[in-house]
Order: structure tokens, then sequence, then C-alpha cells
């Protein structure tokens, strides 16, 4: 039987949160020198205290060759940390890691070049350092200058390089020198996003030639595209590890991530509101709702259970969406609704809106909740981040993709009708086959 082509077992690692490093520049160490009296005297004499603090502990996963394993979590979960002990960057403080093959990183913009050497000079130190004869480094030369599109400076010191350049040189040696595993930090964010779509479609490549992938991403929609199987990290210890559909569901919602597909806050022991209104519960539902990740070409409906306390005032429910970046696609209420713009009778009410599917893009959600009146405005209660869910493509049937396979840009993705017709008279067979593709 095959033995895996990474083994992790019992991994720990320790930092301690206000030791010095333990590698400092001249000038890092001539600076610590002039301004120590200063710092000494602002502490009261005292050393400040070292904590120690646990990066990981007890991580352990095995990796086969030619798999694709998405590395996911929040900030601060372990991601890079774990990466770096991989790629031999930091060692383990417990536990051991065996790999069976050369390993090709990307972690960080700087590592892995000689600053003072050219771009042309860094490609055959690179493949010297994974153990390759010149002879094969000159077969990937090529394409790695063609795929990193620095050609006109690929003679100039890469200390000069700006850092989008930087990581299209990396990334395309990283890729291209033939490493049994390449392991790949959420650095590519550096780049534009025709290169970050254009490396997504090498390390596709990369694994569906029998190599190892490792993948840190917060960009839930380019993991579940490229890998088949993901780890989550939670506080520096594996959660879930399993399908990368599952393991992002978990992450988005479900009980390990922050935010869940449903709430009930009666049940919470707290109903967020005043004396107008109360919250009682929300929830994400969709057909084919798989935890959290909801099919792209299904409708979706977002729901709100809440009391109203007095028929004093219209109460309006709110929903506010945000995708991964931030960035607010929309905000809704009913108060465009003649129908919604009286008080209503004190009682239990279930508000619900359906977004239609084909709709939002790919990738994570997060929903604020409201309850407010506008005629005076009054906000009775806000619940940011209440609800989570992912939105996944799977580029089949009816999805709004259709035949296209790249990254794809957008706030939403609606698939809306198009109607092409020829300006000019066609002829012959050629116009038989255009009137019958536009009558179909």
């Amino acid at each position: 039987m095959t033995s895996p082509i990474i083994q992790a077992r019992g991994v720990g690692k320790q930092y301690t949160l206000g030791e010095a490093a333990s590698y400092r520049t001249l000038r890092e160490s001539v600076v610590d020198l002039v301004t120590a009296p200063a710092r000494w005297a602002r502490r009261g004499g005292r050393r400040p205290a070292a904590l120690p603090y646990m990066a990981l502990t007890d991580v352990s996963f095995d990796v086969e060759a030619g798999e694709a394993v998405g590395i996911i979590g929040r900030n601060g979960a372990g991601k890079s940390t774990i990466l770096k002990i991989l790629s031999r960057i930091t060692p383990p403080t417990v536990g051991e890691v065996r790999l069976r093959g050369r390993i090709a990183a990307l972690l960080e913009v700087g590592t892995g070049f000689h600053p003072e050497l050219t771009g042309r000079e860094n490609v055959f130190l690179s493949g010297a350092v994974l153990g390759m004869s010149r002879q094969e480094i000159r077969t990937s030369f090529d394409e790695i200058v063609e795929f990193a599109e620095i050609g006109a400076f690929l003679d100039t010191p890469v200390k000069r390089y700006s850092s989008g350049m930087y990581v299209r040189l990396a990334f395309a040696v990283a890729a291209h020198l033939r490493p049994e595993i390449l392991v790949v930090d959420e650095v590519l964010a550096v780049g534009d996003a025709a290169f970050q779509k254009k490396c997504l479609g090498k390390m596709k490549d990369v694994a569906t030639g029998g190599r190892t992938v490792l993948f840190v991403s917060h960009n839930m929609a380019s993991v579940t595209r490229l890998c088949d199987r993901a780890i989550l990290l939670k506080k520096g210890q594996v959660a879930v590890d399993g399908p990368v559909q599952a393991v992002v569901a978990a992450y988005v919602g479900g009980g390990v991530g922050d935010s869940p597909v449903e709430i009930d806050y009666a049940r919470e022991g707290r109903r967020p509101g005043d004396e107008h209104v109360r919250l009682l519960a929300a929830r994400v539902s969709a057909d084919g709702l798989q935890g959290a990740l909801a099919d792209i070409r299904r409708p979706l409906r977002i729901e709100m259970d809440y009391e109203i306390l007095q028929d004093k005032l219209p109460l309006h429910p709110n929903v506010h969406l945000f995708n991964e970046e931030g960035t607010c696609v929309f905000a809704l209420n009913d108060s465009h609704q003649p129908l919604h713009r009286e008080p209503r009778r004190p009682g239990v009410y279930r508000a619900s809106v359906e977004l239609a599917g084909n709709f939002l893009a790919e990738g994570m959600y997060s929903v604020d909740l409201a309850l407010s009146t506008f005629a005076p405005v009054m906000v009775h209660c806000h619940e940011k981040g209440a609800l989570a869910f992912q939105v996944n493509d799977p580029a089949e049937g009816d999805s709004a993709r259709g035949t296209f396979a790249g990254a794809y840009p957008g706030v939403v993705r609606p698939a809306l009708p198009w109607r092409v017709e020829p300006l000019m008279g066609l002829t012959g067979a050629r116009a038989g086959r255009e009137t019958e593709g536009e009558s179909a």
C-alpha cells in the first residue's frame, strides 16, 4: 500500500508573545540599541512579560499523492502556520511531519527569491533548490517566462519588482518546475483578477496531472472549484476534515462558523428588539440546501419570525446582504408595498423574501437582520451577521455560467435573456443554420 505523500502527526506550534525576533538586521539592532533606554524607562525598568501562545494544537492529517486539499478557516486559525511547517520554513514545537516528495511553496511576497539576483537567475536558483539539473530547468524556462508575463524585466534584480510582478514570477516558478507538492497561500490575492484566474487554472492542471496541491484561500468559490477535499482549522485545531462542499458548509454556517444558516433567538434566551417588536427567529432556506451550501440555480428564501407587541407603528423587516469582500449586495425592506405601510395588530408574524435562482454570484454571504419604522425613522433591532450561507455554482445545467470555466467576476450573476439577430442579409446554408439557431 502506498504511503501518503504528506503525513502530519500531533503537530503543535508554540510562539511567545512579546519575545524579540531571533534574526535581526544590522539596522534593526542599531535602532534597538539607541531606543532601548527610552523603552526601558517607559516600562519602569521592567522587562515585558513573555506569554506562550499555541498557534497549533495536535494537528494530524494525511494527504495522498494527487489530492488537491483546501485549508480554510478564519484569520488566526493557524492556516499559514501549518503551511510554514509543511514547507520546512519553521519547525513544529511538538509532533512530526513527513513529506515524500519535492515541495514548492508560495507563502509570502518576498520569500523564496534572492533580492539581488535577476528574475532569470532566481528561476535557476529555485530549480537547483528543488534538486533539478540546469537542463531540466531550461526545459520549463520559456513556459515560466511566458506565464509570468515579465519578459521585459527578466534580467532586472527582483528587488526592483512590484509585488504583483514578484508573485507572478514566484507562482510561475513554483508551478512549472514540477514539484510533487505545490503549496499556495493567500499570496495570490496580490495579483490582478486575470492573473488569479490564470493561477487557478494552472493549479487545476497540476492537480489533475497527479501532483499534490495544498491551497489556502478565503475565497470559498475558488476552494470548491479547485479542491475535492478541505480541512477546516479553528483556533489552531482541525475542526472538520472531509469533502470540500461539506467542510465549506460547516465553515460558512451550521455550528463551526460564527454565523449559522438558522437561528432561534427565543431558544437562546434572548429576543432582540424593544417595547414595540421582538425578533424571534430567522433562517435561510432553499430547495436542495445542504447545510449552508445553496445551488446557484435554485431560488433562495430569507425568513424572519417576529412578535409585534404594540400596534402603534408600521414595522418593516429589513435584510442587508453582504458578500465575502464585505460589499453590500443589496438592502431590502417591504415599505415599497402599500399593503405593508399600516401598523399591524399585535401577534407573531413571519416575513420572507425570495431571491431568484441564477441571481447571486458564487461565494459566501452574510445577512444582517433588522426591524424598523421609517416614519419616523426608528431601528428597533439590528442583528449584524446573523446568518451566513454559501452559493455554489455547479457549472452545469442552466447555470448562468454556461460553458465558461474561468473566474467569473461580478457582485451578482443573473441569467438574463439574450437576443442575437443578423443586421445584414445572410445567404445559403449558413443563413439556414443562423435562422434555425435563433428560432430554437
